[in-house]
C-alpha cells in the first residue's frame, strides 16, 4: 500500500510579464524621459543664448550658461549609465535657480534687455529636474518658488520688462506644467512601490508553502517507511512458529515502535546559521522595501542559530515589514528594524514604526496575519512574539529567540492582532 503523494505547491505564473512594473524601472524610465527633455530644450535654447552674450558682462555670462549647460550634460550622461541620478538633477535645478536669481548682476545695461531671457526656456526642464531629484514636498516648493521668481523678473525692465500681467501668466503657465509633471512622477512611484511590496510578499508566501511543502513530502516519505515497518513486523509476528522467529518478530517490533515514536518527534534542521548570517538576510530584506527601513545591528556575533529558527525569525520579520509599509499610513514613516544578539545566546529582532497603529482588540478572528505568520511561527521555533499598538501611536513588533529569554512581559503576547 502506497503512501498518498502530498500536495504540490502553487507554481508561479508563468504567463508574467518579462517587465513587471517597478520602483527601479519607473525611475529609470522617468529620468531618461526627463533627460531627453532637458537636452531638446537647451538645443533650442541656443539661438536666443548666443543673441544675448553681447548683453552681457563677460566672462560670468558665459560661465552661467556653461554652468547651466554642464548640467544638463551631466543628468543626461548618469542616466545613461544609472549612477547618480538624483545627485545631478539636484545639482541642475539648483544651478538654475542660482543663474536666474542672478540674472540682473551680469546685465552690462539692465535698461537694454534681452526682451525674451534665455532662462525662461528651461523652466520647465528645472522644474522636471527638482521632480527627479527631491522628495515630493520640497519638489513642490520648487515648482512653485521658481516660475514666480522668472515672472517677477520677466515682469521689470532687467527681465525684458512685459509687465505685471504678462509676468503672471509666464508663471502661473511653468507651475502648471512643472506641477503636472510632479505629480504624475509622484503617482508612478507610489504605484510602483506598492507593486514592489506586493511581489516581496508574494514571494515571501510563496516561499513560506515550498517550505511546508517540503516537509510534508518528508513527513509522509517517512511515514510510508514507518507503516512498511509496522507491517512487515506483523506479518513476521503472524507467521513465527519457533522461539528463533518470535525473537526476531519481537526485536522488528521494538523497531517499529522506536520508528513510531521518532516519527511523533518535529523534524529539526542540521543547517545552523550564524547570528551575522541572520542579520545580513535581515538587513538585504530591509533595503529592499521602498521606502527601505532603517536598520540597527547591536551585539551581532557568530552564535549558532539553527537554520529552522533563523528562517522562522526571518519569515516572521518579514511580515511584520510586509505589515508596516502596507497598512502604517503615509510613506514619509520612521520604521526601524532592529537585531541584538542577547547575552545567552538568543537574538531579538524589533519591527517598529511611528504610523497609524491599531487596537488588537477590535481585530476579526479570521484576521489571521499576525497569529499566523509571525506569532505561531516564531513559537513553533521556541521563540516569543509580542505585538504593541494602539490607534495613532505606531506599531511595534518584538521576536526572541529563544523563549526563556523573553521578557516579563512576554504573557501579554497578542495572538490574532493583526492590521493587514
Amino acid at each position: 500500500m502506497s503512501a498518498p503523494n502530498p500536495p504540490a505547491p502553487p507554481a508561479l505564473d508563468s504567463a508574467a510579464p518579462r517587465k513587471p512594473l517597478t520602483r527601479a524601472r519607473i525611475e529609470r524610465l522617468s529620468s531618461r524621459f526627463i533627460a531627453v527633455f532637458g537636452l531638446v530644450f537647451a538645443l533650442q535654447v541656443i539661438p536666443s543664448l548666443t543673441d544675448s552674450l553681447s548683453m552681457m558682462i563677460q566672462p560670468w555670462g558665459a560661465l552661467r550658461a556653461a554652468a547651466v549647460f554642464a548640467c544638463v550634460i551631466w543628468v543626461a550622461v548618469a542616466t545613461i549609465v544609472q549612477r547618480g541620478v538624483a545627485l545631478s538633477a539636484g545639482v541642475g535645478a539648483i544651478c538654475y535657480l542660482v543663474a536666474l536669481l542672478t540674472w540682473p548682476l551680469t546685465l552690462v545695461d539692465p535698461t537694454n534687455a534681452p526682451a525674451q531671457p534665455w532662462l525662461w526656456f528651461l523652466c520647465t526642464v528645472a522644474t522636471a529636474y527638482a521632480a527627479l531629484a527631491f522628495t515630493p514636498l520640497i519638489a513642490g516648493i520648487y515648482t512653485i518658488v521658481t516660475p514666480a521668481a522668472y515672472g517677477a523678473l520677466h515682469a521689470t525692465e532687467v527681465g525684458g520688462g512685459v509687465g505685471v500681467t504678462v509676468g503672471a501668466l509666464d508663471a502661473v503657465y511653468a507651475i502648471i506644467l512643472g506641477g503636472a509633471l510632479l505629480v504624475l512622477i509622484t503617482m508612478l512611484r507610489q504605484a510602483a512601490s506598492e507593486v514592489d511590496i506586493a511581489q516581496a510578499a508574494a514571494l515571501e508566501r510563496y516561499s513560506a508553502v515550498a517550505r511546508e511543502h517540503a516537509s510534508e513530502a518528508e513527513r509522509v516519505q517517512v511515514d510510508a517507511l514507518v507503516h512498511d515497518s509496522v507491517l512487515t513486523t506483523l506479518l513476521a509476528a503472524a507467521d513465527a512458529r519457533t522461539d528463533e522467529a518470535m525473537d526476531v518478530a519481537a526485536r522488528m517490533a521494538r523497531d517499529a515502535i522506536g520508528h513510531l515514536e521518532a516519527s511523533d518527534e518535529p523534524a529539526v534542521s542540521d543547517e545552523v546559521l550564524g547570528l551575522t548570517g541572520l542579520g545580513e538576510r535581515v538587513v538585504a530584506t530591509a533595503r529592499a522595501f521602498v521606502p527601505p527601513f532603517q536598520v540597527t545591528l547591536n551585539n551581532v556575533s557568530d552564535a549558532p542559530i539553527p537554520g529552522i529558527v533563523a528562517d522562522a525569525l526571518h519569515a516572521a520579520a518579514v511580515q511584520a515589514m510586509v505589515n508596516s509599509s502596507q497598512h502604517a499610513g503615509e510613506t514619509h514613516l520612521d520604521r526601524r528594524v532592529a537585531v541584538s544578539g542577547l547575552d545567552a545566546g538568543g537574538v531579538e529582532i524589533i519591527i517598529s514604526d511611528d504610523g497609524d497603529g491599531f487596537d488588537p482588540a477590535t481585530v476579526a478572528p479570521e484576521r489571521l496575519g499576525l497569529r499566523v505568520s509571525i506569532y505561531e511561527r516564531v513559537t513553533r521555533a521556541g521563540g516569543v512574539a509580542k505585538v504593541t499598538s494602539s490607534p495613532g501611536n505606531g506599531t511595534t513588533v518584538v521576536l526572541r529567540w529563544p523563549a526563556v529569554d523573553a521578557p516579563s512581559d512576554a504573557s501579554e503576547l497578542s495572538e490574532g492582532t493583526d492590521a493587514s
